[in-house]
This record gives C-alpha cells, sequence and structure tokens, in this order.
C-alpha cells in the first residue's frame, strides 16, 4: 500500500479518491455516506466525480474523560457503539452511560439540522462508499461501519485518503473493499498532519454541500 502521501486540502484528498473509486462512476444504485463535518468536503467531490448522491452518517466519538483528543468510542444516533475495549475498563460505568447518552443526544440534534424536513437515503440493497477525510483510532468509522450494516446494504466500501497502518486489517474485515491513498508505516498521530490546509468546517459549509 502507498505510503506519506500528503494533501493539498478535502477538496484534493476528494479528488484522488475520487480517481481510486471510478469503477462505480454511473452504477446507478451507488452512494456516498461522507462523515461530518470534514469527511462532507471530501465526500462531495468523491459524489460529484462518480455521479450519485452524497448523503451523511452521524457518528459521535465518545472522548476519554481525561483527554477530549482521544477517542475510546463512537456512538450512533440509534445507539449503535463501538468502542476500544481495553480503554473502558478503567472507565467509570455511570460516566460511560451517560456520556452515550449525551452523545446520541448530540447525534439527533445534528440529524435535524441537516435533513430538516428531507429523509435520509436508505443504504438498503445501494453500494454504500462510506468516506472521510482520514482515519486515526478508526472508531468513529467503524461506528459508521456498525451504522450502516444495520440496513441492509448491498456492498460496503470505506474510502478515506489517509489511514494508520494497524487499522487497515481491522477495517478490512467489516467491510468488502478498503480504499486509502496513504498508509503511512509511522503515523504522525493526527489526520490534519498529512494535509497542508486543514481547517474547521462548520455546519452551513456541510448544508451548502449537502444542498
Amino acid at each position: 500500500m502507498p505510503e506519506d502521501i500528503y494533501f493539498k486540502d478535502r477538496i484534493d484528498a476528494g479528488r484522488k479518491l475520487a480517481d481510486a473509486l471510478l469503477k462505480y462512476k454511473g452504477i446507478k444504485n451507488v452512494v456516498v455516506y461522507a462523515l461530518p463535518r470534514g469527511g462532507v468536503v471530501t465526500g462531495k467531490e468523491v459524489a460529484k466525480k462518480l455521479g450519485c448522491p452524497l448523503d451523511v452518517l452521524i457518528i459521535r466519538k465518545i472522548s476519554h474523560p481525561f483527554s477530549e483528543e482521544y477517542a475510546i468510542g463512537a456512538v450512533s444516533e440509534k445507539g449503535n457503539a463501538v468502542f476500544n475495549e481495553t480503554e473502558i475498563q478503567s472507565i467509570d460505568k455511570k460516566w460511560l452511560e451517560d456520556e452515550i447518552e449525551k452523545k446520541k443526544a448530540e447525534a439527533k440534534q445534528k440529524k435535524e439540522l441537516y435533513y430538516k424536513n428531507k429523509q435520509p437515503i436508505n443504504p438498503e440493497g445501494k453500494i454504500a462508499i462510506i468516506v472521510d477525510d482520514g482515519i486515526a483510532t478508526g472508531l468513529t468509522i467503524l461506528g459508521a461501519i456498525k451504522e450502516i450494516k444495520m440496513q441492509k446494504p448491498e456492498k460496503i466500501i470505506v474510502a478515506v485518503p489517509v489511514a494508520p497502518k494497524e487499522i487497515v486489517d481491522p477495517i478490512k474485515k467489516e467491510v468488502d473493499e478498503f480504499i486509502a491513498i496513504s498508509v503511512p508505516e509511522i503515523y504522525l498521530g493526527a489526520v490534519g498532519s498529512y494535509y497542508d490546509e486543514f481547517n474547521q468546517v462548520s455546519d452551513q459549509e456541510v448544508l451548502t454541500l449537502l444542498r
């Protein structure tokens, strides 16, 4: 697998990903499911090039109580959750239960914001391409896979610009196809390290891209 490729920004990453997914261009039942917020910028480029619809998968990261940046789990609005089983052994169970409920409520709020009067695209029978702007711990993407699997798609593809080498096999086991442009031997710790520009994406930008 290719190593240490860097991207100008999320649009550049999306275009490179789209080139790697060209065999799905023009196929009727393909849908790109992007992870907000940054993943939607990348996913928009993929959907545009493949000529398919763009939707979102809302998964909320559960951070370690002592480190906001470090994910120990991820949960969807419906309550489908994945965890770093080693990390949660030492975490207060009541705190974790409360955090799951809090994140589920956040996911529901985001869904209401992004969809307003629209309905999500049902993945059943579809070729679902899950796109994010990169993977760090892999928990959010594993949460997204779990959420979409429940809805019986024909096929699940995960496509990301960058992923740590150690997360590739666990993800491959869960999906039909995994595509990463860059799989560094030594991961720099943060997705943004592989981008020249990695600005925060606002909810308003997500809404504009979804239109």
